[in-house]
Parts: C-alpha cells; structure tokens; sequence
C-alpha cells in the first residue's frame, strides 16, 4: 500500500523565506573595502556592542572564572569526548604510496589547512557545544591558528561558557563578534588576524548567507538550513519517549521539521496525542518555537513495513535520524542518507548534540544525500604526489602524448614528447592520435 500520512506538513523549510542576499552582499563589501572600522560600525549596530572584539588572555580567564565548576566538568567531559571521536577519524586517514607501473610512484597525503574560523552561534540559546564540535576538531587536525567568534551581548559579551568551551578546545583567537561582521572578520583577516582558509560552524540565515556567498573564496563545512529530524518507530516503541524527542528538536525553532515514520498506527496516534501536552509544557520560549514547528512543518508517516520505511527515511535524507525499534543491525546496514544515526531508544539526538563525542555540526535540507556533517576531514585537505625514474616515465608518456592529441591538446602531448627525446634519443616512438 502507499505511505499514508497521518499528519502533513503545511509549509516546506524554505516557506516564507527572508531574501538575505542582497543585505548579506552589502555588508560584505562594505567590511572588505573598510576593515576593521567597518566591521566595528557593523558590531556597534547589530551588536550593540563596544568592547574589544579580540578577547586578551586576561579577559578568556576573567570570564572563565565566571563558569561554575560543574558546568565545566560537564564540558570537559563533551570536549574530551570529541577530541577522542576526532582523534580516532584522524586515524583513519594514512599517507599512501603506489607503484602504479614499474618505476613510477604515485602517492597521497593528507595536509590541515593553515587558519580555520569557527562560528558559534550565541543568539537566542549559547551554543556552547558548538564551540567543542568546531574547535576541537580543527584541533585535532593540525590547524595551525584556529578563530572562534560568536555573538556578544551587549554589556556582556561572548556568553563565559562559550568562551571557556572555545579555550579549553583549543582556539587560538577568540572574537567578540557575531553574523555576518563575524564571518567577514574570519574572512578577510581583520584585526591582526589571518585570512581563514575554511569556515565551520551553524548559524542563522545571514550567516548560512554569508558562508554561501564566500565559497569558493574560502572552503566551508556546509550550507545549513533548518535543523531537521526523523524517528523511525515500531511497535515496540516506547511513544512517550518518541513523543519527547520529536518535541525536543521542535525547539530548535519554528521551522525545524520533525517527523515521525512507522509502521504501527496506534503508536502514531498516541504520539499524536501526547505531543501537545509534552510542548504545552516547555518553558514560554522554546513553546513558541516547538508549537510552530509541529504545527506547520512535522509529519507523521505510516508505512507497510519497515523496508517502507528505510526507504522513505532515505527519501527525507534527516540531518537527524533516530531508529527505535527491534533488529537494529538490520538498519545499521540497511539505511544509507542520515548525517548522524542514532541507533536505540538509550541514545538520542541531544547526546550527539551535546557530549558523546559526535559531531553536531550536520547536513541539512536533505543534504544527507550526498554529504557527511563535520569532522576533522573537512580541515584536511586530501592532496596526490608521483615521482617516477626515466624507465617508469616511458609507458606514462607515450600513452600522455597519444592520448592527448586524440584530445586535440597538441601543448600535453609535447611535454610527453620532449621526455621521451631526451630520455630514450636512440628510440623511435609512433605518438601521433590513432598510433
């Protein structure tokens, strides 16, 4: 039978979309043409603020001293664990060599970027575990002078938290500074600083902006939309817990999709049923966030079988994917566009969000379908090396030459040609297209 949807999503996340561009345009250009006076403007008029945007030493330990030693347990504790996840993906990755023919030795190696910039969102919540995801694992890759910048707060400042996450993870630079004016600054090399080559990091629409707009100019982690979720469910499936979780990434805000797909009809609907009263219950702010998002963008989805339903998570591609039901290597296995899996009813979103060691910088808007989130990859990049002796060189360039000029690139073939001249000048070779 066809997916039947129990509840329809009224709006897509790209509904009532603001055009940032030309705004986000404007402020670039105007911070590139004027430096560190523009951006300063740009910080004192979004900002409201007139502090040192570069944080001196004295202030990163004033405002670490402001963070109560449990919560820096707790963020040790998330720092630790990500340094140690990154640490093992770096492992992954190994200098290689080939002899590809006989005298000819193709290779690869893998080389950090020299300056990474970290956006840490600290608007309306202070992303302070966004802080350890983007430093710690630049960190880990070797970057030699890694920025962080995050919004202040005016009379304030960056949040103590997000300063001492930041500090602890390694960042070399920490800036007062947030949107667009933050990404510019990181950008463009303002206040001392150097040019970043790579910018990471979640924020708002201006932000997702922004980073769009310089790629190509600088390497980035991904363009993020609305932070989105999908739980898998069976019958076996404990609805209050499925309930709790599709309401805790509600919050995130009034256009983060959530959805539900399983095969079972009365855990849907008692999911249905206890979902308001779980929002009902959430403090005023984040209700407002969780209602609207449930209201105009979730979806519960029942399928026929969970084949069905792999097939209809793939379709959705979540930034977020939760399986609770029975045979979880089956899924493990089976399914194949999520940008983190979270396998069981004793893990959850907001453990990869916060502390266990995962990244949370993710793929949004479907692009799960063809990307992985951030990890210490992304500050790597991947470059081939060959050396060859003059034996090795001979079959590489007579096969150059020929098919080179079977491309019509007379110049390619040329430099194939002067190689062999010089190498084997007693030989004669046929290099013409159809030799």
């Amino acid at each position: 039978m066809p997916i039947e949807y129990l509840k329809k999503a009224t709006l897509t996340s790209k509904s009532g979309a603001s055009d940032v561009h030309d705004t986000v345009e404007t402020i670039l250009s105007d911070i590139e043409a004027g430096g560190d006076q523009a951006a300063l403007d740009y910080a004192a008029k979004f900002d409201k603020y007139d502090g040192n945007i570069v944080l001196t030493p004295e202030e990163i330990e004033a405002a670490c001293a402001l963070v109560p030693e449990k919560l820096k347990a707790d963020i040790r504790f998330a720092q630790d664990n990500v340094r140690r996840f990154a640490e093992t993906q770096k492992a992954t990755l190994s200098e290689v060599e080939l002899e590809v023919v006989p005298g000819l030795i193709a290779g690869q190696k893998a080389i950090p970027v020299d300056a990474a910039g970290c956006y840490v969102p600290g608007g309306r919540y202070s992303h302070i575990a966004s802080a350890i995801m983007t430093v710690t694992t630049a960190k880990v890759a070797g970057c030699k002078h890694i920025m962080a910048c995050s919004p202040p707060r005016p009379g304030v400042g960056v949040a103590p938290a997000i300063v001492y996450a930041a500090h602890i993870s390694g960042a070399d630079t920490i800036m007062a500074i947030g949107g667009v004016q933050g990404v510019a600054a990181m950008t463009f090399g303002l206040f001392g600083l150097p040019k970043a080559n790579i910018l990471v990091g979640p924020g708002n629409q201006f932000v997702a902006e922004a980073k769009r707009f310089l790629f190509g100019r600088v390497g980035i982690d991904m363009i993020a939309g609305p932070t989105d979720s999908l739980i898998l469910a069976d019958a076996k499936a404990d609805a209050m817990v499925v309930a709790t979780d599709l309401v805790g990434q509600a919050e995130h805000g009034y256009n983060s999709p959530v959805w539900l797909v399983t095969d079972d009809r009365p855990l849907a609907e008692e999911v249905m049923r206890l979902v308001p009263d779980l929002i009902a219950d959430l403090p005023e702010v984040n209700r407002e966030n969780a209602a609207a998002a449930w209201r105009d963008y979730a979806e519960v989805i029942l399928c026929e079988d969970r084949e069905e339903m792999a097939a209809t998570s793939d379709r959705y591609a979540p930034e977020h994917l939760t399986v609770q039901a029975e045979d979880l290597d089956w899924w493990l296995e089976r399914l194949t566009c999520y940008g983190s899996l979270f396998l069981g009813e004793e893990t959850t979103v907001a453990f990869g969000d916060k502390a266990s060691g995962t990244n949370h910088v993710l793929p949004t808007s479907g692009a799960a379908s063809y990307t992985g989130g951030l990890s210490v990859h992304k500050y790597m990049k991947i470059v081939t090396w060959q050396r060859a002796t003059r034996d090795g060189a001979k079959p590489v360039a007579e096969a150059t030459a020929r098919i080179s000029r079977l491309e019509g690139m007379e110049g390619h073939a040329r430099t194939a040609d002067i190689r062999l001249a010089k190498y084997f000048p007693d030989e004669t070779f046929d290099l013409s297209a159809d030799g």
